[in-house]
């Protein structure tokens, strides 16, 4: 089995910063993309950004310029250093990767618990 677990989410001010993590867990061999994905109340689930393991990024275009996606294949850990916030950008955010290689086979479709980020003053 595999877990995916996000953390860093929380409470910043119109034009803070926060750091968001997602670490994948389980006997992992390889990954591939992985990425954030968020979804605001009374709103769809959407795709924030992604990258490849090679590192082949993409941004929705609310994000860009924003929003940096990064990942450590090491620790099976993906980022999103996320700049200048907007109140708009108030969502859980998700981590999302779309098939895990592991030692029994792939696993698909594997998503985190979500952590709250809430963007006000």
């Amino acid at each position: 089995q595999v877990q995916l677990v996000e953390a860093g989410g929380g409470l910043v001010q119109p034009g803070g910063s926060l750091r968001l993590s997602c670490a994948a867990s389980g006997s992992i061999v390889s990954i591939n993309a992985m990425g954030w994905y968020r979804q605001a109340p009374g709103k769809q689930r959407e795709l924030v950004a992604t990258i490849a393991s090679g590192g082949s990024t993409y941004y929705a275009e609310p994000v860009k310029g924003r929003f940096t996606i990064s990942r450590d294949n090491a620790k099976n850990t993906v980022y999103l250093q996320m700049n200048s916030l907007k109140p708009e950008d108030t969502a859980v955010y998700y981590c999302n990767s779309p098939s895990i290689l592991t030692t029994s086979g792939y696993a698909y479709n594997n998503w985190g618990q979500g952590t709250q980020v809430t963007v006000s003053s």
